[in-house]
């Protein structure tokens, strides 16, 4: 049956049906409620009372469920939720206080009721209406199937999280043990905002991200990150423990950042759940579990859910550097410093179908599948991720028009030099002024990202930040000129091939995949990132490198590559790397 368009059980609705038949009175019903099962404000006024007593007293039809997505709904089962309690009693954690931020069907309330003894006070906070009932009817059908049960003081909201004040339960029960559980959504604020969602909290720059990094991908902050976050500040201070489910970059995110937050939160736990069998969702999750009004702690140990016997990694800050897992790291801990390198990101133009082309019978093809005629002058070979396969590359499938040589240059140039070019670039403008981004508003027509002196190195060692393989390419010249990137990859420029060899052994070697290894997470978006690649302090691996394996490593790329390059630039590729200490050149 359906009442409110939740579900209800024939056990529930027959009881309520005989209890409330005849109530007349909402406040009266509210307080038989309270007397049965400790839940406040059952009804919120006499219509919602008439209402249900009609529905029961009749054969309830079923209604359609809605689409969840706006809310990022991911129900927990009763199954994984009684485990995860289960898994807390074991830990002889016994709280006073419960506070699930967004209840959903209460599947987790109704596991604590089951499996904690000592509860006085449970919060449950839901925005979607028939889900608030539907958790207070399977309070209802635990109690009537658990009579002798403790029955503590019960209330289900209906709002937002974003605008319950949790503040007053901090400060209402601030001696109180309290244990703030649950699943929060899913989904982006990008997404939620798509949907036209009111459910979502005041618009800020939460991390304080700057310039690109809030217009772009870094400001884009997953709700449940927010939502931890939230919980964590405010019961920081209470004794008591902290248990959500959420997706392992929200973990990521708030060890990382703990280093500069210093939360007051230790014991960090990370334990690993099968997503696909427990939501059937493809989505890299965990169990998020901490100990609240702790000394804070920096590091997060890694269980199985299903096998949780043993830590298998932990993963955090070691002294000033933040890594994926502790004990590996410690073996390349040393190669942990500053490129002496700057890595970039490839190119951005986000009008693929107008700048990457094919080349068909020696004439250009666009992603519309138009044949087109333009001078070859701002026509570059490009590779993408998915093309870093070899170890050395010097031919592309696809080609691409660079408009700029950098960053915000005027690009009336083209009119003049490259007609043909202009012509195209201009038929298709609407193309350009439909790309999304902030980052063109009130630049040049066809600007470019990602574009500067080090786009035009002919030699290139570059690495995709999309896939999961621990292995560097060399980008040779195309038809003498640089072949360019697109912005999924990253990439250090030479003008000497010695000195892209060089660093391709060195980045390939054992030691720097065990130390990339040690401090990427496999479940990012992006394995490598700008961040990570800059920890790669060449001139120290450069430094405690054997030259035997380095001459060996050589004279295989020469045989297999038809190269014929030596180690006799070796020191001066040292010299390259070795910073210049500038108080000494002031008085050379």
């Amino acid at each position: 049956m359906k009442v409110f368009e939740a579900n209800i059980s024939h056990q529930v609705s027959d009881f309520l049906n005989e209890t409330l038949k005849k109530i007349t009175s909402f406040e009266t019903a509210n307080q038989k409620m309270f007397d049965a099962f400790g839940i406040k404000h059952f009804f919120d006024n006499n219509e919602e009372l008439e209402t249900l007593r009609k529905t029961i007293s009749q054969t309830a039809s079923l209604a359609e469920e809605p689409d969840r997505a706006e809310y990022g709904d991911f129900q927990t089962n009763a199954n994984l939720s009684n485990k995860v309690t289960l898994h807390l009693a074991s830990k002889n954690i016994s709280p006073k206080i419960i506070v699930e931020p967004t209840c959903g069907k209460g599947n987790f309330i109704i596991a604590s009721l089951k499996n904690f003894k000592d509860v006085k006070y449970i919060y449950g906070i839901e925005i979607y209406k028939p889900y608030v009932w539907e958790t207070k009817f399977n309070i209802v059908n635990f109690f009537l199937e658990n009579t002798y049960r403790n029955k503590p003081e019960i209330l289900i909201t209906h709002c937002s999280v974003f605008d319950f004040d949790f503040k007053q339960i901090e400060k209402q029960y601030s001696k109180n043990e309290i244990l703030i559980i649950g699943n929060p959504p899913w989904v982006t604020n990008s997404k939620l905002g798509s949907l036209n969602s009111s459910n979502l909290p005041k618009k800020t720059n939460f991390k304080n991200h700057r310039g690109l990094d809030a217009m772009t991908g870094k400001g884009n902050f997953d709700i449940a990150e927010y939502i931890t976050l939230t919980m964590i500040v405010t019961f920081q201070e209470m004794k008591g423990h902290l248990l959500l489910l959420v997706k392992n970059s929200v973990i990521k995110n708030i060890v990382s950042e703990q280093n500069k937050n210093q939360y007051k939160i230790a014991s960090i736990e990370k334990h690993c759940i099968d997503s696909k069998k427990e939501f059937n969702v493809s989505v890299e999750a965990s169990l998020f579990y901490c100990k609240l009004n702790s000394i804070p702690e920096f590091d997060c140990k890694e269980f199985d859910f299903y096998d949780n016997k043993k830590c298998y990694q932990k993963f955090g800050w070691l002294n000033d550097k933040f890594v994926s897992n502790i004990t590996t790291y410690i073996h390349t801990k040393d190669i942990d410093g500053e490129s002496p390198f700057v890595w970039r990101q490839g190119l951005k133009h986000d009008c693929s179908a107008i700048m990457e082309l094919d080349k068909v019978n020696g004439h250009y093809v666009n992603g519309l599948n138009e044949e087109i005629k333009l001078e070859d002058g701002l026509v570059y070979g490009i590779l993408k991720s998915s093309d870093l396969k070899n170890t050395v590359i010097n031919q592309t499938r696809k080609f691409t028009i660079v408009t700029q040589k950098k960053v915000g240059q005027d690009t009336k140039y083209i009119k003049s030099e490259y007609p043909k070019t202009y012509q195209y670039l201009t038929e298709h403008k609407t193309n350009f002024d439909a790309r999304k981004s902030s980052i063109y508003n009130n630049k040049p027509l066809f600007s470019i990202f990602g574009i500067g002196d080090y786009s035009f190195k002919p030699y290139k060692v570059a690495i995709s930040g999309l896939y999961k393989t621990f292995h560097f390419t060399l980008i040779l010249p195309q038809a003498d000129k640089p072949v360019m990137l697109d912005d999924t990859c990253y990439l250090i420029g030479f003008e000497k091939i010695e000195f892209a060899v060089y660093a391709l052994i060195l980045l390939n070697s054992e030691t720097t995949m065990q130390f990339l290894k040690s401090v990427t997470f496999a479940d990012a978006k992006r394995t490598f990132t700008k961040d990570v690649l800059m920890r790669i302090d060449l001139l120290t691996l450069a430094k405690i490198s054997n030259q035997k394996d380095l001459q060996t490593e050589l004279t295989m790329l020469n045989e297999k590559y038809s190269f014929n390059l030596t180690l006799d630039l070796w020191d001066n590729f040292i010299k390259e790397m070795t910073p210049v200490n500038t108080q000494i050149a002031m008085f050379a």
